[in-house]
């Protein structure tokens, strides 16, 4: 993984974190690289994307506004594929890569953006634990009452955990 991806991941989960580096051993035989585009967002910065395409220029990108992604609770990253000479992101969804990284990730467990009902996002990979796929009050309330680590405890998403 390149130091980019890396120094994203130190900032989430750590089982999220392994789930990602396993992928990319998974694929590493296939020649599959990607990159870590989004770890952990802030709720501000969750806040400026949900309103892209509301009230700010630009296409709608979630339908997740502050305190409902799991980005904001270290539990997701967007990943993309990196393919050609020199190295690029691909972000054209229809190439094989991104099927086979989905495939692969679901596999480790982690549940895809693509599967989303409204706004499909397959970048988005997320580890949600006994959570529902979105955010609950309960867990805002977590985070607000005792942090992110809280939030990873009562997940069950611990490094110590035997339910992932």
């Amino acid at each position: 993984m390149d130091s980019i991806s890396e120094a994203r991941l130190k900032l989430i989960n750590p089982l999220l974190a392994r789930k990602i580096h396993l992928l990319a051993l998974m694929l590493q035989d296939e020649k599959i690289v990607f990159r870590v585009t989004q770890g952990l967002r802030s709720w501000n910065d969750q806040n400026k994307l949900y309103q892209q395409g509301r009230t700010t220029p630009g296409k709608v990108v979630t339908d997740s506004p502050a305190g409902h992604s799991w980005h904001e609770f270290g539990l997701a990253v967007d990943i993309v594929p990196i393919v050609g000479d020199p190295p690029n992101p691909d972000f054209d969804i229809t190439h094989p890569e991104w099927n086979r990284i989905i495939s692969v990730a679901q596999s480790l467990g982690l549940t895809s953006g693509s599967e989303f009902h409204t706004i499909k996002d397959y970048s988005h990979l997320q580890l949600s634990g006994k959570f529902p796929i979105s955010p609950s009050e309960e867990v805002r309330q977590i985070f607000l009452n005792a942090g992110m680590e809280a939030v990873w405890y009562e997940a069950g998403l611990m490094e110590d955990s035997t339910n992932v």
